[in-house]
């Protein structure tokens, strides 16, 4: 049975799972993201004295918490119990796109050359994964909601502005991909 968990899920599977966790939302009358989490955890906090946004009733946005402490709670239980320690399989084009762009194929799910703890207090690490994280939540928070919450809840619900949100990340990770990160990886 561990074997099964531990490796990845075929899409006839996880793609009905994801879609029943939808229609219970839709149900029960909630959205899906992850970055609203981060807006409840700050009216928690009590920064809806001070900021008009955070002023709003989080107890009704509760289950996002659980949500997202359920995925802290699984990654570390995959991370610690179900970890495969096989090097991950890509393709050979994308090992050469890595290594095109100076990034060596560890076999791991993320490049250690890019994310760990020695490369954050590098200044391409600092530009990458702090600078870049703060953008992500800035682009979060402008959007409207994050990817998952676009693509996966917008655009079932056939919203038009989340149809435009992921159009605008996809875009936005093209630029990212071809013309940015090349240029960060040379600094």
């Amino acid at each position: 049975m561990i074997e099964l968990l531990s490796q990845p899920w075929a899409w006839y599977i996880s793609g009905p799972c994801i879609a029943f966790v939808m229609f219970a939302l839709l149900w029960f009358g909630g959205e899906f993201g992850a970055s609203s989490s981060m807006r409840t955890l700050c009216a928690m906090g009590g920064a809806g004295k001070k900021v008009a946004f955070f002023d709003f009733a989080w107890r009704k946005q509760i289950w996002n918490l659980v949500f997202i402490l359920g995925a802290i709670i699984g990654g570390y239980i995959a991370n610690t119990f179900l970890y495969n320690p096989e090097n991950i399989q890509i393709s050979a084009a994308t090992i050469r796109d890595l290594e095109h762009l100076g990034i060596p194929f560890d076999g791991e799910l993320v490049p250690t050359a890019l994310f760990s703890w020695q490369n954050l207090f590098t200044y391409k690490g600092f530009i990458i994964i702090v600078l870049g994280g703060y953008l992500i939540g800035f682009g979060a928070r402008w959007a409207g909601g994050c990817t998952s919450g676009h693509a996966i809840s917008g655009l079932s619900n056939l919203q038009v502005g989340s149809l435009i949100a992921v159009i605008g990340f996809f875009i936005g990770g093209l630029l990212m991909t071809h013309l940015f990160f090349p240029f960060i990886l040379k600094l």
